[in-house]
């Protein structure tokens, strides 16, 4: 069970993993020792997933990325989906994938250095599948906010 110091530690590590358990005793009131004690345990415990460094856009502006939303056959097998779904988590392309509700099925953020990389790869991983019956893609002009953060009661 999470108690409220946890789920302080996991608010801040959600915005900087790279905090010190000094830094982080300003802000939660427990010890270093204790603080680095519980995100050792929230990560073993699988609270804490993985750490990753999110790149500066100086360096990711200038590629191009698309929303695509997806839309399966009325009649798409489950065998087909699966194997869908498996292309996608596959595809270093594909930054997110997110089944949704409504008229499309999935909701796919494709991250590619130029045009023709993005078209192979669409073509590759959903024109060429029979289990897709149509996609649409928007094409992302710039980033205005990018805040995968999810806040915790308790902080």
């Amino acid at each position: 069970m999470l108690d409220r110091f946890d789920l302080q530690l996991l608010n801040l590590a959600q915005r900087d993993d790279s905090q010190t358990s000094e830094a982080l005793a300003r802000s939660v009131p427990l010890s270093p020792s204790a603080i680095a004690r519980r995100l050792r345990r929230l990560r073993g415990g699988g609270w804490i997933v993985r750490t990753i460094a999110l790149l500066s856009p100086r360096l990711t502006q200038s590629r191009l990325r698309a929303i695509v939303l997806v839309q399966l056959n009325e009649h798409a097998d489950l065998s087909g989906k699966a194997a869908l779904e498996k292309r996608l988590l596959a595809a270093g392309s594909v930054q997110f994938c997110y089944e949704i509700a409504g008229p499309n099925d999935f909701l796919l953020l494709f991250d590619c250095a130029h045009m023709d990389e993005f078209n192979a790869i669409a073509e590759d991983l959903l024109a060429s599948t029979a289990t897709v019956r149509r996609y649409e893609t928007l094409f992302v002009k710039r980033e205005v906010k990018f805040a995968p953060f999810v806040e915790l009661g308790g902080g």
